[in-house]
């Protein structure tokens, strides 16, 4: 079940943002550029997101948050799902669910796509419009694709 979060959920949606990106992105990204992943998806832009209606949390059929997805405006961000729940369709879910609210108001989505993710939208009909680089901490570097679907 997809639900909109509340501040309520804050907590729930900040632990499977943080669980996702220590548990996934070591293997693909240098320790700045994690580092910049977490500072990104704050507890204070969690709340902001919220609050302005624009973040859904998936439950598992026993009730158990296990992955968020935040829709602004046509643009996905935030779609994780917490490691012990990948594979099980829940990723395709959210996904499904972000593009239908879309869909509804807008002719193209738009998103910023990680290594981990990226052949995942690739999948789904996404094209990369972009490929961006940026320095974080150490001099490491953070790579990522900004990519759209045409509905």
């Amino acid at each position: 079940m997809i639900v909109k979060a509340t501040l309520r959920d804050s907590a729930d949606v900040g632990r499977i943002t943080t669980e996702t990106i220590n548990a996934v992105y070591p293997h693909y990204y240098p320790e700045g550029a994690v580092k910049f992943f977490l500072e990104h998806h704050s507890s204070e832009h969690i709340a902001k997101d919220i609050e302005e209606g624009n973040v859904w949390l998936l439950l598992t059929d026993e009730g158990v948050p296990a992955g968020t997805v935040t829709v602004n405006g046509c643009e996905i961000n935030r779609l994780f799902v917490l490691p012990e729940y990948q594979g099980k369709g829940y990723g395709k879910a959210l996904l499904d669910h972000a593009e239908k609210l879309i869909a509804a108001e807008y002719q193209v989505i738009k998103l910023s796509a990680s290594f981990p993710a990226k052949n995942i939208y690739l999948k789904r009909g996404y094209i990369s419009t972009g490929f961006f680089i940026i320095d974080t901490e150490n001099g490491d570097k953070l790579c990522y694709d900004y990519m759209e679907k045409v509905l």
